[in-house]
């Protein structure tokens, strides 16, 4: 596997228009999640496609049990970050639970915030026939709008869980009105997440526009992974869709054990971890306090 980074030189701002040229081309899209900084410059540095700050933050970042509770104030705070590391990926935003579902005009005036605050370049929000004429007028703003359908996070409480979506033929065919509805309504962009792979690659081959999928085998346009999932630094559970491309979780642990290790044998810090005063300052140092006592 090449650990080779892109030629930044090279590469150029992804844009909505790089998501629709890469389908036209069948190109696949790669995105990944990122919540601060550091992640948003190594995500930049790997030549990934998209980035995006979902809300999953609450899980993954902040500790909650689901995305319910994630705030905008949580979510701009996060984007800010990200958009200080991130110059290259297209930035994508997640909308959070009723910021958008109350009233359109609540719907814009938050979009506008990820976009006018928080240096992003479009926002992502959960739903199908019901969230289409909010994802309309974002649209009609000059907000790019993706959408996310299937396993809605957000929508956890109302599935009774984090259950896969769309595996009966009435379900199924449920999703694929939903996408033509999102697609005719404006979004540039579908997210697929926990649906069967069958039905995944054929909402794809139907839609215009691209499929980003999680959980939702091969045939989408695109695939996007959370950084802690792929990296292995979340170790409450794991997705049965997840690929782990390193355990950092355990080299963490493992350098926090030997630094307790060590402090308690009083072998850290050692002088090479030490700032000292020169000799002469010392004995000055010493004189002056000699002569004040």
């Amino acid at each position: 596997m090449s650990t080779t980074p892109p030629n930044d030189s090279a590469r150029k701002k992804v844009t909505t228009r790089t998501f629709h040229l890469k389908k036209q081309r069948s190109e696949p899209i790669t995105m990944l999640s990122a919540y601060d900084y550091p992640t948003a410059l190594a995500v930049d540095k790997a030549g990934i496609d998209s980035i995006l700050v979902g809300d999953s933050l609450g899980m993954v970042v902040l500790g909650y049990e689901n995305t319910i509770p994630v705030t905008m104030e949580d979510m701009l705070h996060h984007c800010k970050a990200v958009a200080r590391g991130a110059t290259i990926p297209l930035l994508v935003g997640d909308m959070p639970f009723m910021s958008y579902q109350s009233t359109w005009d609540k719907a814009l005036d938050n979009a506008g915030r990820f976009l006018k605050e928080a240096g992003m370049d479009a926002v992502k929000l959960e739903g199908g026939r019901e969230r289409a004429e909010v994802v309309r007028r974002i649209v009609d703003a000059g907000i790019p709008v993706m959408g996310h359908l299937g396993l809605t996070p957000q929508s956890v409480h109302a599935f009774g869980g984090f259950r896969a979506q769309g595996k009966t033929a009435e379900a199924a065919k449920r999703l694929v009105e939903d996408a033509r509805i999102l697609q005719e309504a404006g979004a540039f962009s579908i997210v697929l997440e926990a649906v069967p792979a069958q039905l995944a690659e054929l909402i794809s081959k139907e839609l215009a526009i691209p499929t980003i999928g999680i959980g939702a085998g091969i045939g989408c346009d695109g695939q996007v992974l959370v950084i802690h999932d792929l990296i292995g630094q979340f170790d409450r559970f794991v997705p049965s869709f997840v690929k782990q491309y390193a355990q950092t979780h355990q080299i963490v642990l493992e350098a926090i054990q030997s630094f307790r290790e060590e402090v308690n044998a009083g072998s850290f810090p050692t002088d090479e971890h030490s700032i000292f005063m020169k000799a002469e300052e010392w004995e000055a140092l010493l004189d002056a306090l000699r002569t004040d006592d």
